[in-house]
């Protein structure tokens, strides 16, 4: 019920240039492609060269991801991301003829489509750490014809110097901070695009300067898989019921509550409580996850096995919102009253389930107030140790090694 993503249903037994002019078509029709170079270039790059063998050519050219790659543990460890979100980020880089772009995160289908926007005079670099996904990608680039996009093997954490200043930097592995190095090598009017991970909820950002922080000026939902290297900064997992149950959980004052006793909270009866805040559903609320993110109080998102999770009933099965005592989790859930109508409540476990649960429908209600049809929060990047101006509306910090995130919300009327 995010609304971020498009139809992907393929046609099958399409020639490359019929799957890729469709997908240009699609992207266009649903306002993704907002200037002409980004449009030229998804109706040129041959996006079924970049995807691994055995993925069909309407399977390359849906609008979802490929992956490309999986770690031991059977998760993708590379990915071509959906070009949904491909458009997204490059109309966000504003990259023009004859910049200089770095991307953090190799496959090559983005930095070819980054080519084509660049020219010839422009110089294109893309980087990751992984050995066999810098070689694929340069077989694919060259195969395409791109020899000119340079590939090299390096940590995301350290950038690639050798190409700054960049007119812009384009991260497409999930990050939970920014790194020194890259800010040091973008150019003072660059722009960076980097799924920044903030408590859990990850955000497309598009970052630019602002005194001594970056402000962001653009959120979007988004998911990519993590960074690996010295910025590899994984969120904990915790089971409360096996593998039915997860709990992730993304900051250290969580992690101190140890959780054993939230586990066996599980297995005694439920509290549920509704707010009056309803929803249609083909509406957004993916702000809702972020602002009850934003709250002063433990926090994690709960992942449950849909056949096996017993009366649990999150409002989303993969990533739900939950706060948390030492002994009680509420989580966000949802209910549908008729064909168009769905209300949020909360659900609890635990001895503080009835004060944690009436805590979340409150924040609901805060919510459907004060923020539901407001852009989004405001959001900036500070280095480590510059000391951030105070405010008095809501806001949540998000402490990092490098940064620190300010997460401020604002409501109706209020002037930043």
């Amino acid at each position: 019920m995010t609304g971020s993503a498009l139809d992907t249903t393929p046609e099958l037994d399409s020639s490359p240039e019929e799957a890729r002019a469709r997908l240009a078509d699609r992207l266009l029709a649903d306002g993704r492609l907002a200037s002409p170079a980004v449009e030229a270039a998804f109706r040129r790059v041959p996006r079924h060269l970049f995807a691994p063998d055995g993925v069909s050519v309407d399977a390359a050219y849906a609008d979802d991801v490929v992956v490309t790659k999986r770690g031991p543990d059977g998760r993708a460890s590379s990915s071509i991301s959906a070009p949904w979100l491909q458009a997204l980020m490059l109309e966000a880089a504003r990259p023009r003829p004859g910049g200089r772009v770095l991307e953090i995160g190799s496959g090559g289908y983005n930095a070819a489509l980054i080519a084509e926007v660049v020219g010839p005079r422009g110089t294109v670099t893309s980087i990751d750490i992984d050995a066999d996904i810098v070689a694929s990608a340069r077989t694919a680039l060259d195969a395409a014809g791109y020899p000119d996009v340079h590939v090299a093997q390096a940590d995301a954490d350290t950038g690639w110097p050798g190409g700054a200043p960049y007119d812009a930097i384009i991260v497409t592995v999930e990050a939970s901070d920014v790194p020194p190095a890259w800010t040091g090598q973008l150019a003072p009017d660059g722009v960076l695009v980097v799924p920044l991970r903030m408590r859990g909820n990850t955000r497309c950002l598009t970052l630019v300067r602002e005194g001594d922080h970056l402000t962001a000026t653009d959120a979007v939902l988004c998911g990519f898989v993590p960074m690996q290297g010295a910025g590899a900064d994984p969120v904990t997992r915790r089971a409360l019921r096996g593998d039915d149950v997860i709990l992730r959980v993304d900051d250290p004052d969580t992690r101190l509550l140890g959780l054993d006793a939230v586990a066996s909270a599980l297995e005694g009866p439920r509290v549920d409580d509704w707010s009056e805040v309803t929803v249609s559903p083909a509406s957004s609320f993916e702000s809702l996850h972020l602002w009850l993110a934003s709250q002063p109080c433990p926090y994690g998102l709960l992942a449950a096995d849909r056949d096996r999770a017993g009366d649990l009933d999150p409002q989303n099965w993969v990533s739900c919102p939950a706060l948390l005592t030492g002994d009680s989790i509420a989580y966000l859930t949802i209910r549908q009253l008729d064909d168009s109508t769905w209300q949020f409540g909360a659900s609890g476990y635990g001895p503080h389930a009835t004060a944690l649960t009436r805590h979340v429908v409150d924040l609901i209600t805060a919510w459907g107030r004060d923020h539901r049809h407001q852009p989004g929060p405001d959001i900036r990047v500070y280095p480590a140790g510059v000391t951030i101006p105070p405010t008095d509306r809501p806001r949540l910090l998000v402490p990092r090694r490098h940064t620190t995130a300010a997460i401020t919300w604002t409501a109706a009327g209020d002037h930043r």
